[in-house]
């Protein structure tokens, strides 16, 4: 959904190596985000995010005892991300509440548009994979997509205290419906390497919302 910088980037290109033991990983798991929106789990070597960071293979072994490790830190490190992204834009007080969810869907086909629909969501690629992932993920997983459910149905919950849409909506089963919804436009966007899909589901969920 979005590609996420775990540290502050500076001006120009990013120094490929660091002195400090924070910054090493972070930098591994920014790698780590960009080549799983692109490719997936399954088809991301540990090889590769070395590459992407140049720093060798006894660093990523320091931080992460194993890629199954890695690919928990991703996950924790990307829900973490997110959520900070949906407060900004769904607690934002300045605007109406069905305002903010609106800014937040064009914020995020900025962002994929930005790299040309090559990429797409973590937590939605992975729960594609989820067949040959360790069956560790799958309650994390599950966990991320809750609370992002979670975090919607308070702006749904606000926007009916302002009268934007009907107080016999059930805002915890419109938030899970906006989720399944826009999970699946963003994996035929990246499919189609096209806006399309995105703008047929956000279209369609706010005439739905703005109907009852």
């Amino acid at each position: 959904m979005d590609t996420v910088s775990l540290i502050p980037r500076r001006r120009g290109r990013p120094p490929k190596r660091s002195d400090s033991p924070f910054a090493t990983r972070e930098l591994l798991l920014r790698a780590g985000v960009e080549a799983l929106t692109e490719k997936g789990f399954s088809a991301t070597g540990i090889d590769e995010i070395l590459r992407r960071v140049g720093v060798p293979k006894g660093s990523f072994y320091h931080y992460f005892d194993s890629k199954e490790a890695f690919g928990a830190a991703l996950i924790d490190s990307y829900g973490a991300y997110f959520a900070r992204k949906l407060e900004r834009f769904l607690a934002d007080p300045a605007h109406p509440p069905l305002d903010r969810l609106r800014a937040f869907i064009a914020n995020a086909q900025a962002g994929m548009a930005r790299y040309d629909y090559q990429r797409g969501c973590l937590i939605g690629n992975l729960g594609q994979e989820m067949g040959s992932l360790p069956e560790s993920y799958r309650a994390q997983l599950g966990g991320v997509f809750a609370d992002w459910q979670e975090r919607l149905a308070r702006c749904l919950s606000a926007a009916q205290e302002a009268g934007e849409i009907s107080a016999a909506v059930d805002c915890l089963e419109l938030a899970a419906f906006f989720w399944i919804g826009w999970e699946g436009a963003v994996l035929r966007a990246k499919l189609e390497r096209h806006p399309l899909a995105l703008n047929i589901f956000s279209e369609g969920f706010f005439a739905g919302v703005l109907s009852r």
